[in-house]
């Protein structure tokens, strides 16, 4: 997570049935949205009810968990930097803020993806950040559940 200050509002986390609900009502809509399996440590990317990408991730440790709830990215970076109380990484590739300082982005410092690794981030090889950066706009859905 960055410790940037963001002027983006807060989402709360949302029960179990309204993850479900927005799950649904993206499928028909045909929009482009992500989804975040938390349990299965993957990332799938979808137009409606179409899959058009799938990776496998590491999220959140479980002192630094990643948080489910329904999103929409806010922000994206090419590059960016990322510090917190126990980490200063530069450089950080292909970042999609989605909730304060919690992102989406490609992670060089690691390979143990389908772990969980980071402060609360969802980590992706340097690849696949690279297409999800390309392919996610501004106000793209994030949907993060177990």
């Amino acid at each position: 997570m960055a410790s940037q200050p963001s002027d983006a509002v807060l989402a709360n986390p949302a029960p179990k049935n309204t993850v479900a609900q927005t799950i649904d009502n993206l499928k028909r809509s045909g929009s482009n949205w992500i989804e975040i399996d938390l349990s299965d440590q993957h990332l799938f990317a979808w137009s409606g009810k179409n899959q058009t990408f799938t990776a496998v991730i590491s999220t959140g440790k479980a002192k630094t968990p990643t948080y489910p709830g329904v999103y929409k990215i806010q922000r994206k970076y090419p590059q960016d930097r990322m510090r917190g109380a126990d980490y200063d990484v530069p450089d950080v590739p292909n970042v999609l803020y989605f909730d304060r300082g919690y992102a989406i982005h490609g992670a060089y410092w690691h390979n143990n993806f389908g772990r969980p690794m980071s402060h609360g981030c969802i980590n992706l090889p340097l690849s696949n950040a690279e297409w999800l950066f390309n392919w996610a706009k501004i106000g793209t859905p994030v949907i993060i559940h177990q």
